[in-house]
């Protein structure tokens, strides 16, 4: 019997700023995932109509309500572990000693997917405002029993 795919919608630094277009692209997650730099409580309000969510601070999370929220997360996914955090410089643990699968991070508003040493590690980019010259994008992710599978989604904005 095959497996069950489970649907992630992974958003960051929005610094208050949720676009319509973002919202779209995360329809039908069965989990979404923001990585930090929030800037707006009714983002998460927002995402939470599309599904559960789990947010990490980022550096510019200071407002007394981020306070509640965790500085890294650690989620299953099928048979695969998801590791969180703002600043991939910043991460406190050794992903392949955790057995962390994937590692999810933001804070450079840089979208970029790699593998280095069995582990995943994915940037969505930033949702927010535009920095630079980077586009404006989220990413998607497919667990299936302990394989993963992720895209970067630009938005036309």
């Amino acid at each position: 019997m095959k497996k069950a795919i489970i649907s992630i919608g992974v958003i960051s630094d929005t610094h208050g700023l949720l676009r319509t277009e973002a919202v779209a692209a995360l329809a039908g997650s069965e989990l979404i995932i923001h990585a930090g730099d929030v800037g707006d409580p009714d983002i998460l309000e927002t995402l939470e109509t599309i599904a559960p969510v789990h947010v990490v601070r980022g550096n510019v999370d200071r407002e007394p309500w981020t306070q509640r929220f965790p500085m890294t997360d650690l989620i299953k996914a099928g048979s695969c572990s998801i590791y969180v955090v703002h600043d991939l410089y910043t991460m406190d643990i050794d992903a392949s000693a955790a057995n962390v699968d994937m590692v999810i991070f933001g804070h450079s508003h840089q979208p970029s997917i790699e593998q280095q040493n069995g582990i995943w590690l994915l940037n969505p980019g930033s949702a927010g405002p535009r920095r630079f010259d980077y586009p404006v994008s989220v990413a998607k992710v497919e667990v299936q029993g302990d394989q993963l599978h992720a895209e970067i989604v630009e938005l036309v904005v």
